[in-house]
């Protein structure tokens, strides 16, 4: 659906390619949130049976209205590629699928399995709590990314008006200060306020970073085979996703949730310095093309 977005609208309208993949990003995370609710209300009416019977009639319902309405040869490459080619070819792709393992590993290494258990085993909170806590979350988190474009505003340094890796640069640092809260859960603070106040300052920073890296990979993905380029890039963020969840159980049960925290921080050190990388490259090439 993004790699669309860019063969859908004509060339320099980057900012209105920016406006899209925000709005596009944050309502299918928004609906990802609604989908809690909506397991929930299916688990306690028709049960576990019913349920995966219900989606799967709603996802046979788009299949056949995907097969109908949709272009099937749009985003196609002319050339066939091979499995090597689906590393890509520019620097720009590889350090932004890069940032991105790493931006939602820094998510998952918390968010995925310590953070629930924790609220439940340490904290005492029920399962109608904690679900209702990610889902809201996660809702509030796609709204954010919908109107990134108005917290980011025009960044001067991109002639498109659109974000450049400066952006993301600027965007990115506050996100590297998740180690106080691992911190602060040290301390005699109550830890439920440090985490859902924490949770709620990382969503909106987190949100508004993944909403310029969705656009900053569709913008510099190449206009033949555009979904090859933004396929790499999101196997490494479920590269990402698989390696923080999988660390989220190992870490939580061996050092506990602070640790997590300041795991979170290292990764997303690890996603500014690509960032910053990015950015370097950007600046050089614009020396170079004056």
């Amino acid at each position: 659906a993004k790699s669309s977005i860019k063969l859908l609208l004509p060339d320099g309208q980057e900012g209105r390619l920016y406006r899209w993949v925000a709005i596009l990003t944050g309502s299918k995370n928004a609906l990802k949130g609604a989908g809690y609710f909506l397991g929930g209300v299916l688990l306690a009416s028709v049960g576990f049976r019913g349920a995966l019977a219900t989606l799967l009639g709603g996802l046979a319902i788009i299949c056949i209205i995907s097969l109908l309405l949709l272009d099937s040869k749009r985003g196609k490459a002319t050339f066939k590629p091979r499995f090597r080619h689906l590393c890509s070819k520019s620097s720009a792709v590889n350090r932004l699928s890069a940032a991105r393992f790493f931006l939602f590993g820094a998510r998952d290494i918390w968010f995925v399995v310590a953070l629930p258990v924790f609220l439940q085993s340490e904290l005492g909170w029920s399962h109608t709590s904690v679900g209702t806590l990610l889902g809201i979350w996660i809702i509030g988190y796609g709204a954010i990314q919908s109107l990134s474009p108005l917290l980011t505003g025009v960044d001067e340094s991109s002639p498109e008006g659109a974000p450049a890796a400066r952006t993301l640069l600027r965007w990115s640092t506050p996100l590297c200060l998740r180690h106080t809260m691992g911190l602060s859960c040290g301390t005699t603070w109550d830890p439920a306020w440090i985490l859902v106040a924490g949770l709620l300052v990382f969503g909106v920073l987190f949100a508004v970073n993944s909403a310029i890296h969705s656009y900053l990979i569709v913008a510099r993905a190449q206009a033949d085979g555009v979904s090859l380029d933004v396929g790499f890039y999101y196997m490494a963020n479920a590269a990402g996703r698989l390696c923080g969840t999988l660390l989220s159980g190992l870490v939580y049960q061996v050092y506990g949730i602070e640790t997590c925290l300041l795991a979170s921080s290292v990764f997303l050190i690890a996603a500014r310095g690509l960032s910053m990388a990015l950015h370097n490259e950007e600046k050089a090439a614009l020396k170079t093309s004056r």
